[in-house]
C-alpha cells in the first residue's frame, strides 16, 4: 500500500492491474486459439474450445475461453478482494462477441471486404473495453448471491452453445465461413 492510500484504494489498484493483465492474456491466448484446431490435427476435443473455421461465430471462442480461464485465475488470486466476479465476467463474455460482431459486420458493410489488421484491432479494443467494464463491476458494491448464481448459469450456457454449434451449426450467415462451409471442415 502506498503512503496515504486506503486499503480499498490499494485493492482497487490490484484489481485494475489484474484486469489490465487480462487484456494481454485474452488477446494472446485468443490469437493462439485461432490455430490450435489445425495444429491438433483437427481433434474433435480441441474443436470444443478452438475455432474450427473462419466463421464469425467460431471466432467468438477466441475471446470466451481465454476470458473464462483468466477469470478462474482471478477468482483464486483475488479471492475476497474483488466483488461481483461472476456477474462481471458474465457481462464480459457476452459483451465481447457483441462488440466484435457488430464492429466486424459494420466495417465490412462499409468497406466491402475483411481487413485482417482491422479484425485484430477490433478484437484487442473490445477486450480492453470489456476488461474495463469488468473492473468497474469488480470494484463496486457487491450484488446479491442470486445475481452471481444467474451469472454462473449464463457463463456455462454460453460455453455449451459455443461447443454444440461447432458440431451442429445453424444454417445462418454468422456460422458460415468464407468458403460457404459450416462447422467442422
Amino acid at each position: 500500500m502506498h503512503k496515504g492510500q486506503s486499503a480499498g484504494e490499494a485493492t482497487n489498484r490490484l484489481v485494475l492491474k489484474w484486469e489490465l493483465a487480462g487484456i494481454g492474456f485474452v488477446f494472446l491466448a485468443g490469437a493462439l486459439l485461432h490455430f490450435v484446431f489445425e495444429w491438433s490435427g483437427e481433434s474433435r476435443a480441441v474443436a470444443l474450445f478452438a475455432s474450427v473455421n473462419e466463421s464469425v461465430w467460431e471466432h467468438f471462442k477466441q475471446g470466451y475461453f481465454p476470458m473464462v480461464v483468466f477469470a478462474v485465475v482471478e477468482a483464486i488470486l483475488l479471492r475476497g478482494r474483488a466483488k461481483n466476479l461472476l456477474p462481471a465476467k458474465a457481462l464480459a463474455v457476452y459483451v465481447l462477441p457483441l462488440i466484435t460482431g457488430l464492429a466486424f459486420y459494420g466495417y465490412t458493410a462499409v468497406v466491402g471486404e475483411e481487413i485482417l489488421l482491422v479484425d485484430i484491432l477490433i478484437f484487442f479494443v473490445a477486450i480492453g473495453i470489456v476488461q474495463m467494464v469488468s473492473y468497474k463491476l469488480l470494484t463496486t458494491k457487491s450484488t446479491p448471491r442470486i445475481v452471481s448464481a444467474a451469472a454462473f448459469v449464463l457463463i456455462v450456457a454460453l460455453a455449451v452453445v459455443l461447443m454444440v454449434t461447432t458440431f451442429y451449426p445453424p444454417n445462418l450467415p454468422i456460422f458460415m465461413d468464407g468458403t460457404g462451409f459450416y462447422g467442422i471442415p
